[in-house]
């Protein structure tokens, strides 16, 4: 009796697992087909080498006074000397600045990624859900880089629940 209830319960969930249906996109692909995509690109990429070469130039002139002190410096008086050391660590201190400013982690670069690419992905992101949810798609994965999951059933949330198993109040968290 036990083997007949425990073969009845493996293909009763085994049978509700197949009938969850999923889905999967590689947004890389989707975005490469996209026209103002290929322009948020190129002007990333436009702008990007604009402030490369104003970095660049920075360092540059930085390296130019660098060599001039080196050669002046044997005859100048340690004052001067001081003032024109602490000119130019001053001159690649702003450089480097100005090079975080551009391309640092919440740098220029990202904000014109976030303005120009941002609403472009948001649309590709809001057009899967609305396809994964005519389709009834549980689970939408996006195998473009490490997998992630783009659109989710809400029916399958269970995040409630086992904050409940765990002892939490969903409630007492919104209180909080």
């Amino acid at each position: 009796m036990k083997k007949i209830f425990l073969s009845a319960l493996i293909v009763l969930l085994a049978s509700t697992g197949f009938c969850q249906k999923y889905a999967y996109i590689n947004s890389e692909y989707i975005l490469s087909h996209l026209s103002e995509y290929k322009e948020a690109q190129a002007e990333l990429d436009r702008v990007a080498v604009m402030w490369q070469r104003e970095i660049e130039s920075k360092f540059a002139s930085i390296d130019s006074m660098y060599r001039k002190y080196q050669v002046e410096s044997i005859t100048m008086p340690d004052q001067i000397k001081k003032n024109r050391e602490e000119a130019i660590i001053a001159q690649e201190r702003a450089a480097k600045e100005l090079q975080k400013k551009r391309f640092g982690q919440d740098g220029d670069l990202f904000k014109k990624r976030e303005e120009l690419v941002k609403p472009i992905q948001d649309r590709v992101i809001s057009t899967v859900n609305d396809y994964a949810k005519e389709k009834g798609f549980a689970f939408v994965f996006d195998t473009a880089g490490e997998m992630s999951i783009i659109y989710a059933d809400p029916k399958w949330d269970i995040n409630a629940v086992i904050l409940q198993k765990l002892g939490v109040s969903v409630n007492d968290e919104l209180d909080d």
